[in-house]
């Protein structure tokens, strides 16, 4: 994805300075469409016609849902042209997949524990909020899992992970682009991540925050025991993940895209799947960029 910014002035006026330096700036950024796994539209929804709601189970979130089918106009999520989805951000990214094919914008509102990709629960003026929120395009990743002679494929907005299964460290060979740059890594699993992604299992695991906009995934090992000293690397989005486990009857183990489990498999691969987006509105004063920016410096 291409990033216009004032790093490009620098290069004009001194080409051999790298942008690159002028991160720790806080220089605001202006992106354009590309087939990138981000893309940003900094400009309001055009006029909506129809809201949808859904909610997840919990108490409150039935509730809100009950008193904004009461105030506002709605449809079945299958006809809306927005849906806004009461909950956490395991249930967003739940309906983010349920209607991916409908390439039906998401407007969240939190009724649930953490909401990091939620706006603010409020129910006063929720169609002109609508109206005016910035959306996000997410294009996810697709992992092909091997299973007993068997493919599965399922895709992830956050990440795709593996885990050990038993007491036993999972023993894999990594290699990126047809590559292998890992023989072998014992450890307790490993994930790979997409810059909206990068704040959740990523950062438990240590992993680095990744801006949006960044064309970079993070592949982030999970307690790992050899080689000790390897933290993880960046790689570009189109690249190809290629894990293979080793001794897979001894140490089983899981693929995980984000509520897909695969169990025993053999290898699995991951890439960008560029033929699928996913959308998401965030209120302008709040948007995903200005919260990923903020999740590197809170103490």
């Amino acid at each position: 994805m291409k990033i216009s910014n004032r790093a490009d002035m620098m290069r004009e006026t001194h080409p051999g300075r790298n942008a690159v330096a002028l991160a720790g700036t806080a220089l605001p950024l202006r992106y354009t469409q590309s087939p990138a796994a981000f893309s940003r539209t900094p400009r309001p929804m055009p006029e909506l016609r129809t809201l949808s709601f859904v909610a997840s189970r919990s108490k409150e979130a039935q509730n809100g849902l009950a008193r904004l089918k009461r105030r506002y106009k709605h449809v079945p999520p299958s006809k809306g042209d927005v849906i806004v989805a009461l909950g956490g951000d395991g249930f967003v990214l739940e309906t983010l997949h349920r209607y991916m094919e409908r390439d039906v914008p998401i407007f969240g509102m939190n009724k649930g524990t953490v909401g990091f990709l939620m706006n603010e629960y409020r129910e006063d003026k929720l169609r002109e909020r609508v109206a005016l929120a910035e959306e996000v395009s997410l294009r996810p990743l697709e992992m092909i899992a091997m299973r007993k002679g068997r493919r599965k494929r399922a895709l992830a907005i956050n990440e795709v992970s593996l885990l050990r299964e038993t007491r036993q460290a999972a023993k894999l060979r990594i290699s990126v682009d047809g590559i292998v740059r890992i023989p072998e890594l014992i450890c307790d699993g490993i994930l790979l991540a997409t810059p909206a992604g990068s704040t959740a299992y990523n950062l438990s695991a240590h992993g680095p925050i990744i801006p949006i906009g960044a064309d970079v995934m993070a592949l982030t090992p999970i307690s790992a025991f050899r080689p000790r000293r390897w933290r993880g690397a960046l790689l570009p989005q189109r690249a190809v993940v290629r894990f293979e486990v080793l001794e897979p009857e001894k140490r089983p183990v899981s693929a995980v895209a984000d509520h897909t489990e695969v169990r025993d498999v053999s290898w699995v691969e991951v890439r960008e799947d560029r033929a699928r987006r996913m959308r998401m509105l965030f209120d302008p004063e709040h948007n995903l960029e200005e919260r990923i920016l903020n999740e590197q410096f809170i103490p």
